[in-house]
């Protein structure tokens, strides 16, 4: 395997672990932690997901030149495109409505559940198999 071939594969899979990490083990768990009140618990999600998506951003990134950079096969372009453009989706469309959300939970007015909240996380599963496959196909390439 080639430097970028290995990078990207790399890059796939810090992308995958850390997604996995904290959407689907920190998130859920802060909740049940003694003493996390609503509020508390947004305004630490808000922190690890703007940290999160940050950082995702730069992987995508770096992920998108090793790709263009080691001519790897299709399957495994569209699928780091999916990724991607799931990450797009999240912070263009879904982030904005949750944060608005947040916002008047943490000026202490009472906010519904979102229904964006499903979507981010239907999202997250989307950008986990895409990540899931894009890394497969590459270490089998």
């Amino acid at each position: 395997m080639t430097f970028a071939p290995a990078v990207a594969t790399a890059v796939t899979f810090v992308w995958l672990g850390m997604v996995l990490a904290i959407s689907f083990l920190e998130a859920p768990l802060k909740f049940r932690a003694p003493g996390v009140t609503l509020p508390i618990g947004l305004g630490i999600g808000r922190l690890v997901f703007r940290a999160l998506n940050t950082v995702e951003v730069v992987l995508a990134a770096v992920l998108v030149v090793a790709l263009v950079a080691g001519h790897p096969s299709r399957g495994a372009v569209t699928a780091a495109a999916v990724a991607v453009v799931a990450l797009i989706v999240q912070l263009a469309l879904v982030r904005p409505r949750l944060t608005r959300r947040s916002d008047r939970v943490l000026a202490g007015h009472d906010a519904p559940r979102s229904r964006s909240h499903y979507a981010y996380i239907a999202l997250e599963m989307i950008k986990v198999l895409a990540l899931i496959s894009a890394g497969i196909l590459l270490l089998t390439a």
